[in-house]
């Protein structure tokens, strides 16, 4: 699993595998519906408030609306560490 694009079969069996699951849309968008036990963590925090959340070695699972910001998101994880940084693209695909 190098690619950093995943499908929605994978996506699922990492999150029931235990990956955290984070939609990086606006709060305000979030706040309009998300998927089943996502976090909220917008992009444009992500790099400072994923700590939060997640250790580096935990599996994330990102998604937004169209898969452009969480694609952002996955990359910009991996480069502080996160390797295990995951893009299922939009709501849509879960």
């Amino acid at each position: 699993m190098d690619d950093i694009r995943i499908d929605r079969a994978t996506a699922h069996r990492l999150v029931h595998e235990g990956a955290l699951l984070v939609d990086v849309r606006t709060p305000e968008e979030f706040a309009m519906g998300a998927v089943p036990d996502a976090i909220n963590v917008p992009v444009q925090v992500i790099a400072e408030t994923i700590q939060d959340h997640a250790t580096e070695d935990r599996t994330l699972v990102l998604y937004c609306v169209s898969g452009a910001r969480s694609h952002v998101a996955a990359m910009m994880l991996r480069s502080f560490g996160y390797a295990k940084s995951y893009n299922l693209g939009g709501m849509d695909d879960w």
